[in-house]
């Protein structure tokens, strides 16, 4: 039991790193030059067919009710498309690693949202996690020697627009389920109607693109952030199924943590005390969010999941 938690953390530890890993590499792509609604329309196809070869077996029986139809294209739409357009936008103004220090907001803006809903009770405890997240938020935005730029602030509301969609997403998923559909089915469905959107909107809006030899750094940076997206997302859904949700909900500290790292290490980013305080506000924040229950599936458990 204690090698097969080890080798959960491990796992957990690397899926943390490889999602981190995305913020720098989006920051790349978009500073080429390519437009919001182009780059998610490119992440969409490249996952959707990836997904599709990976689980080429298991697509014949993907059931299309007007249910499932209606989850993908709310997953789809409020998980990708929405949430792509406004952090892609903001990540060509603001640093890799600001982002990914506002990624740590989803499970603070979650709470409230969980209360609305009736998916969660109120508790002092959760609420202080909200109270620090709203300092880091701050602690970012109101000191003037916080950011590199003070402009850059114009574009920070911005960026708290995807961890706002990602917060709903979770919550209506939890509060009316996924009509009878696995995980990878939702992912699948959603990559595949979220693809035949966005391609409309990057060509309506004339930020549609297709990569042409010779390739530039940013084309290759697009694809593997594509394919390490799906690849982390696929690992995230087959750790919650082995080792519970609020095991694998932890990986949200090494997705902010790897994310300020893989900035200063590729991009040369540097940070002021302002950003290290918020950084710290968010990790302890982060702590008092998390859920404190217990998960039907313990870590020592060795059955096979899907």
């Amino acid at each position: 039991m204690k090698t097969d938690r080890l080798q959960l953390t491990g796992f957990l530890l690397l899926l943390g790193c490889g999602w981190g890993l995305t913020q720098p590499l989006i920051k790349i792509t978009v500073s080429a030059g390519y437009q919001p609604f182009g780059i998610v329309f490119w992440q969409m196809l490249i996952g959707a067919a990836l997904l599709g070869t990976l689980r080429w077996r298991q697509m014949g029986r993907m059931p299309f009710t007007v249910k499932t139809l209606a989850v993908w294209l709310m997953i789809a739409t409020i998980g990708t498309l929405i949430p792509g357009y406004t952090s892609f936008r903001a990540a060509f103004h603001l640093p890799s690693g600001i982002m990914s220090i506002v990624i740590a907001t989803i499970p603070m803006m979650a709470f409230p949202i969980a209360l609305a809903l009736g998916n969660d009770r109120f508790s002092l405890r959760r609420l202080g996690g909200l109270c620090l997240g709203l300092i880091g938020v701050g602690l970012i935005a109101l000191p003037e020697a916080s950011l590199p730029e003070r402009a850059m602030i114009a574009f920070l509301p911005l960026a708290l627009v995807a961890p706002f969609c990602y917060a709903c997403e979770g919550n209506i998923v939890a509060r009316w389920g996924t009509a009878g559909l696995d995980p990878f089915q939702v992912l699948f469905g959603a990559s595949a109607i979220g693809t035949v959107i966005a391609l409309p909107l990057a060509v309506g809006s004339g930020q549609f693109f297709v990569p042409q030899s010779p390739f530039i750094l940013a084309d290759f940076t697009m694809l593997l952030s594509s394919i390490v997206h799906v690849l982390v997302y696929s690992g995230y859904v087959w750790l919650i199924a082995r080792a519970g949700s609020v095991f694998a909900g932890q990986v949200s500290y090494v997705v902010t943590g790897s994310g300020v790292f893989w900035a200063m290490l590729l991009l040369g980013e540097t940070y002021s005390l302002w950003i290290w305080a918020a950084l710290a506000c968010m990790a302890v924040g982060l702590s008092l969010v998390q859920p404190r229950v217990a998960d039907p599936a313990p870590l020592g458990d060795t059955r096979a999941h899907g």
